[in-house]
């Protein structure tokens, strides 16, 4: 391969760039470099302290839906923040005072996401992507909740830069866990993760997930309705 020319064809192609290109991948790199700056300064902050910080900060939400309404601003009026954590200490405080799931009331949501995404399909970091769904029956969705919050949390599902957050809906006659990713054409890391799920929730086979980009749930307003894709 003659990496020489490679070289010169991508230089000229960087000459031929149009400028507002290169200012846009500018400001992306400059806001990533941003970004990582700040986490490593709060991660060092932490371990001075004396705690064991996560890779992400998190966000628990709570939604308490009214039945038979829907529409985007109801809905995002009755979203409200209850805490925000970034390490394992702080985590486990938090989570021995949230309410079980069996003691929510239908309809709910409860939702975990990284600080900075809201849960919202019209979140820039979650427009583009998607959620994968699992139905459960009540007497056991607070096992499968727990041990998909500490998955997530624990930084061990793949594919987890791709990963927004995650969804306990309480409804009436099963509950639903969802986990939303960043973008629903990367068929690769769409699959990678409905696997990685599979596998660290033990999930028997008799279960199936489904696959619902936000774009269709935007066009049908609809959540869970109406999946594109099941495995």
């Amino acid at each position: 391969m003659d990496f020489t020319a490679e070289k010169k064809e991508s230089e000229s192609n960087t000459e031929n760039a149009h400028p507002t290109t290169l200012d846009s991948s500018s400001q992306l790199a400059s806001a990533l470099d941003s970004s990582n700056k700040e986490i490593e300064e709060r991660q060092a902050r932490e371990l001075k302290a004396g705690l064991h910080p996560l890779k992400h900060k998190f966000v628990f939400w709570y939604t308490r839906r009214t039945p038979g309404v829907r529409n985007q601003t109801s809905y995002e009026d009755n979203i409200k923040k209850i805490v925000e954590f970034s390490t394992v200490e702080g985590f486990w405080v938090c989570y021995c005072h949230l309410a079980r799931p069996a003691s929510l009331p239908s309809p709910t949501d409860l939702h975990l996401f990284k600080e900075g995404i809201r849960p919202l399909w019209e979140d820039s970091a979650n427009c583009n992507g998607g959620k994968w769904i699992i139905r459960f029956k009540k007497v056991v969705s607070g096992r499968f909740w727990e041990d998909l919050v500490l998955a997530l949390v624990g930084d061990q599902l793949d594919y987890g830069d791709n990963i927004c957050g995650a969804v306990l809906s309480i409804r009436f006659n099963e509950d639903i866990l969802s986990v939303w990713n960043r973008n629903a054409s990367d068929h690769q890391a769409v699959m990678a993760l409905r696997d990685s799920i599979k596998r660290h929730l033990k999930l028997p086979h008799s279960y199936v997930m489904e696959y619902k980009p936000h774009d269709a749930s935007l066009r049908d307003n609809s959540s869970y309705r109406n999946t594109w894709l099941r495995g």
